[in-house]
């Protein structure tokens, strides 16, 4: 016996869920997320680590005692110099690990004092903690040459999927694109995650995954859809629906197992080990894959349809669709019911059950022919036998 849990019927693509048919729902959810992201970005801001509101760092070694109380010991000194820690982490390994405090922007004179208090406190010699400043400048040239790079991906990924498959799937495989950064911007806003140069790499790395997805869906699509106005059993929203479910198993795979090593990065290495330089980039990649995921699914193949159902030929085809499923319903077959308008159905053409199931109207047996009357030679004769012309008997 067949299994028939949500499982299997995944993976054989036999789901039914309606993605497309619900896309009025997707653009309001889709929508009221990104006015809740781009609100906070305008009005709240990002956190910004030191490499771009510019600060000081001070490493102290691992022997002095645990994170916590460095960072509390270390508050409490920057507190009195007018400064506060922003981030503790510790990093280095191989017996050379220290605990990195970032602090916020200090002259020369106050990081002086803040290096020698820190040996008092922790009773060692202030030359073992290191003291660097770090400009806002650096950032900033990091952040140009990202938007570069962002803008110059975008423009030959457009030009990559309007040569492979047509301008409407670029413009909805873009959307997925922009979309997926907003919502992950609008989460590291809300939350306050640190912005880094680590994160700036991760949003360019989860491009190139989110992309993935969405062409994997596209093209089987594309596949569905060839040569869709040769026959009146599917609209397009339909088969791009039908190409949405039998892909979606493997994007549920595709996402997991690239999540999985991505998950251990950030919650075993950064949480567990305490691994704080792999914290800012297994973040916005865990974020990133997961929103594109979601984009690819629920906005960009249904966005595709709504533009796709702008163009004449698919109009019309879908009028001749929902104008032959009526008829059935009613009973009468496309030809008694609509006279002469409309193509001729040929004896070859391509039935689909599913459509017809659908439709109402009994699901013809694989291989069936057409019935009627044949034409040509007597009811049960054979071929040059029967009686001869002239009604005359053979002697």
């Amino acid at each position: 016996m067949a299994q028939t849990g949500l499982a299997a019927r995944l993976y054989r693509g036999e789901a039914g869920l309606d993605i497309v048919g619900r896309r009025k729902m997707w653009f309001t959810v889709a929508t009221v997320l990104v006015v809740i992201a781009l609100g906070s970005v305008i009005f709240r801001g990002f956190s910004l680590g030191i490499e771009f509101a510019g600060g000081n760092s001070f490493q102290v070694p691992t022997s002095v005692g645990t994170l916590e109380q460095v960072e509390q010991r270390a508050g409490e000194v920057l507190t009195g110099q007018g400064g506060r820690v922003v981030t503790t982490q510790q990093v280095g390994g191989g017996g050379g690990e220290f605990y990195e405090l970032r602090t916020t922007e200090l002259d020369a004179e106050q990081a002086e004092a803040v290096r020698v208090e820190l040996g008092q406190v922790f009773d060692i010699d202030p030359a073992e903690i290191a003291s660097n400043r770090v400009s806002e400048a650096w950032g900033s040239q990091v952040t140009n040459r990202a938007l570069l790079g962002l803008v110059i991906f975008l423009a030959l990924v457009t030009v990559y999927l309007v040569l492979r498959f047509e301008w409407q799937m670029a413009v909805g495989a873009i959307s997925a694109l922009v979309m997926n950064l907003v919502l992950t911007a609008g989460l590291y806003s809300i939350v306050g995650f640190e912005v880094t140069p680590s994160t700036i790499i991760g949003f360019l790395t989860i491009l190139g995954f989110a992309l993935y997805d969405v062409v994997v869906v596209f093209d089987k699509v594309q596949e569905n859809t060839r040569g869709i106005t040769a026959n009146n059993n599917q609209t397009y929203g339909e088969a791009a629906n039908l190409a949405v479910n039998q892909s979606l198993m493997r994007s549920i795979n595709t996402s997991v197992v690239a999540l999985l090593p991505v998950g251990g990065i950030l919650f075993i290495g950064a949480g567990l080990l305490g691994a704080g330089t792999l914290k800012d980039l297994g973040l916005v990649l865990f974020v990133g894959m997961a929103m594109a995921f979601l984009t690819s699914i629920t906005l960009a193949t249904p966005l595709l349809v709504v533009l796709k159902n702008r163009e004449p030929r698919i109009q019309a085809h879908n009028k001749r669709v929902l104008a032959r499923r009526s008829t059935a319903s009613r009973g009468d077959t496309p030809a008694r019911a609509g006279g002469a308008s409309g193509p001729a159905e040929r004896d070859d053409e391509p039935v689909d059950v599913e459509a017809g199931a659908l439709a109402g109207a009994a699901a013809p047996k694989v291989g069936a022919r057409p019935t009627g009357k044949r034409s040509g030679g007597a009811r049960g004769g054979r071929p040059g036998g029967g009686n001869r012309p002239g009604g005359g008997k053979r002697r």
